[in-house]
């Protein structure tokens, strides 16, 4: 049982070892190729991936060579990383929940709109600063660039991301006859110019948000599975290291039957 579950704990800490490289390469992937350059999902990835590697190592040095303060250490940090990814898996899947296009009659895309995203996400694309540093990424990702040539035909036709949808265009609801301005707040927002289109619309905001609810619904499966596999491994470690404890201080049944020594009985001589 001793060696079984050390080779059980030893071959599942290989795993998350081996596991926790492409949890930070996809990170710094993302973080390069974001159209929207968002960090705060790539950030929780990084961290959770270099934690996984140290804690890993860490089991995985405790449970082959027997080291039964790498095993402690590693159960510890192990129950925190737990709680801390079910607790942010939890508010992901919280502030998801919201969100969701709206379908624009005659057309594929879909467009969005502010208000139908959770509180907590609409503050942070609100935030000026905040909202700067994101129009610059998506100007320097050319997104409108790729759709600039369409027809009106291929509006009719074609599909779009969300941020494209909110970004590149004015809302379909708009009508712009005789100098006249029709259909809402985005509307008026709107502007021809390369470097402003309808980037300081609501529109955008909500697409960009949708960009980034899609992405973190995927990173919560992802999560969810991790979580498995870690309390799988956490399990299995509590068994490493109660064996280990026990090969340290092995323990002899006979110690507790050992005979004292007695002065014999009155007939011993008979």
């Amino acid at each position: 049982m001793y060696r079984f579950s050390n080779t059980v704990i030893g071959v599942l800490n290989l795993l998350t070892l081996l596991a926790s490289i492409p949890i930070i390469g996809t990170a710094l992937y993302k973080a390069r190729s974001s159209t929207t350059c968002e960090n705060f999902l790539q950030t929780p990835l990084l961290v959770i991936g270099f934690i996984i590697l140290i804690v890993s190592l860490a089991g995985f040095i405790g449970a082959c060579f027997n080291v039964a303060w790498a095993l402690w250490v590693y159960l510890v940090v192990m129950i925190f990383l737990i709680a801390t990814l079910m607790g942010l898996t939890l508010f992901g899947l919280v502030v998801t929940s919201q969100g969701g296009g709206v379908e624009v009659p005659g057309r594929i895309y879909k467009e969005y709109r502010l208000g139908d995203y959770h509180p907590w996400l609409r503050e942070r694309v609100r935030d000026p600063e905040y909202w700067n540093s994101i129009r610059s990424c998506i100007l320097s990702s050319k997104t409108c660039t790729k759709i600039e040539s369409w027809t009106t035909l291929d509006y009719f036709q074609r599909d779009m991301t969300s941020v494209q949808s909110g970004c590149c265009k004015p809302p379909t609801a708009c009508t712009y006859e005789a100098g006249v301005v029709d259909g809402g707040g985005d509307c008026f927002r709107w502007n021809n110019g390369v470097e402003m289109l309808c980037y300081e619309c609501d529109a955008c905001k909500a697409g960009v948000l949708e960009e980034i609810r899609l992405d973190w619904r995927k990173l919560s499966v992802v999560n969810i599975l991790v979580l498995v596999l870690l309390i799988a491994v956490y399990a299995a470690g509590c068994c490493a290291f109660h064996n280990t404890r026990h090969a340290a201080h092995p323990y002899h049944p006979s110690d507790d039957n050992r005979m004292t020594r007695v002065r014999p009985r009155w007939d011993y001589y008979w």
